[in-house]
């Protein structure tokens, strides 16, 4: 009976870590709320360019971006700014024909007049991370704004920005990311739908509420003295930019959230390539974990401030207790008659699952989508939740993984997720460029997982304890959704 006790105490801590997330992320809703309420009441006055406009360097990492990567350009030089005031650089080390495409779109602009360079290093040491320190070299202005190859930020996009550094403490300013294809799929949809929380009570409740927040990595502007006094970019975690923000911030540095300012950006719409996204985020997340947590806690940040970063850095852990979760729901099923568990002490914890709904309902209904039909968002946000928990639940081994060889220090390389510049579902996905038909092993273990789901189902209907039946249904079709998705493109 002591293997049963363990068992029991293994899912009980992963319960508890669990409603401990959820109940950070409804503390942030609860900062958010407050934030909307005192802009009804008072609504900001935002900061204007009174005729002052700063000289700007926009760089533009790009690596085997073909399908993207002329739109992308376009859409820059065709900000509204005074052409002499900002400087552009590609920063380019594609290994295929986009640099090609690069060099012929930057010919043209410079040809027009404009400021713009291509620069290109003959390897990728550091990935993206060492692109912008290269990049650092060369950037003369006094502001750098960064996009990726798949955003295509709103021609006032500086204007509305840069007024914001007029407060001398500001070292950052982060726009709130838009969903170009988010109709294409349903794959798509889950994916705005789990984005839009971060965008908005994430990032705005922990502004509101004096918390540490990141820049995201793009559509986004840092004063350059910032990113020097912060010690520049470091390649020692795949995700820099949440690095380097925390390290600015930990200088003192703000970092400002424009929530109203849309950047619009392309979203994965092939499983694998999601994959690879998720992998950078998870792993990422749990090095810089490792990295900056005794920095935080050694630091003078108030105690909630420390709490929130916690959450926050190890965020990406949550994969893995819902990963645990599942597989030790199944050998429970065994022990809750023998032990004389009364599985309704379990039932507190399901306020985890009524303020994370809270978190998504508010995020989405009440803000992603306030323009739309309030019943007929209310009908979508049912459907689209459970999905999207089946979808998390079946990710959760992939990102467990992802977690730890983060915290092992396991080095990978930065896999790039492809953009195809596909908006909606007009447009044929039929690009095979950077498409891969090979399924990674680890679909292999995620089979057998699915399997030992079923088995758990079964087991349970026998014994007669529907308990846990639900929450392993919610795994066993997580799994196979996911390999669904996955196989299906």
């Amino acid at each position: 009976m002591i293997g049963a006790y363990i068992i029991l105490g293994i899912y009980v801590c992963c319960l508890f870590y669990i409603t401990v997330y959820c109940l950070m992320q409804f503390h942030l809703l609860l900062h958010y709320n407050q934030h909307k309420k005192s802009l009804r009441l008072n609504p900001a006055t935002k900061p204007e360019m009174n005729g002052h406009h700063p000289f700007i360097t926009i760089q533009l990492p790009i690596y085997n971006e073909y399908f993207v990567v002329n739109r992308l350009i376009d859409q820059i030089m065709a900000l509204d700014y005074p052409k002499e005031k900002f400087e552009v650089h590609v920063l380019d080390d594609s290994t295929d024909e986009t640099r090609e495409l690069s060099q012929s779109k930057v010919d043209e602009y410079k040809s027009r007049g404009f400021n713009i360079e291509l620069i290109s290093r003959t390897d990728r040491k550091g990935f993206k991370a060492g692109a912008l320190k290269e990049g650092m070299k060369y950037a003369k202005g006094e502001f750098i704004a960064i996009f990726d190859a798949d955003f295509l930020p709103e021609k006032d996009f500086l204007r509305q920005t840069i007024p914001y550094f007029n407060d001398p403490k500001i070292g950052v300013v982060q726009t709130r990311w838009g969903h170009i294809n988010q109709k294409y799929s349903l794959l798509t949809e889950l994916q705005a739908f789990q984005l839009n929380v971060h965008f908005t009570v994430e990032q705005q409740g922990r502004e509101s509420g004096d918390l540490l927040l990141q820049f995201n990595g793009t559509a986004g502007v840092w004063r350059k003295t910032t990113i020097e006094d912060a010690g520049g970019w470091e390649a020692d975690t795949l995700t820099e930019d949440l690095d380097l923000s925390y390290r600015a911030q930990l200088k003192g540095w703000k970092i400002t959230y424009l929530e109203d300012i849309l950047s619009p950006a392309e979203l994965p719409i092939e499983m694998i390539g999601l994959k690879s996204q998720q992998y950078r985020w998870m792993k990422g997340g749990a090095e810089t974990a490792k990295k900056l947590l005794p920095v935080i806690w050694s630091s003078s940040l108030k105690l909630k401030q420390k709490m929130h970063a916690t959450t926050h850095l190890l965020g990406s852990s949550i994969f893995l207790f819902v990963f645990l979760l599942g597989v030790f729901s199944v050998p429970l099923l065994f022990f809750l008659i023998p032990l004389k568990i009364n599985d309704s002490i379990l039932g507190v914890f399901l306020l985890s699952t009524v303020a994370i709904i809270a978190v998504y309902y508010v995020a989405n209904v009440q803000t992603a989508w306030d323009q739309d039909n309030k019943l007929k968002s209310i009908v979508k946000f049912i459907l689209i939740f459970p999905l999207f928990l089946a979808l998390s639940m079946g990710l959760s081994l992939h990102n467990s993984l992802a977690v730890l060889h983060g915290f092992r220090g396991k080095k990978s390389s930065f896999i790039r997720t492809p953009k195809f510049n596909i908006k909606d579902i007009s447009d044929n996905y039929h690009k095979s460029k950077y498409r891969t038909r090979r399924l990674p092993s680890i679909t292999i273990l995620e089979g057998i997982l699915a399997i030992y789901f079923l088995t758990g189902i079964i087991a349970g209907l026998y014994l007669g304890d529907t308990s846990l039946i639900y929450f392993i249904y919610c795994c066993l079709s997580g799994t196979v959704r996911y390999f669904i998705f996955q196989s299906s493109t």
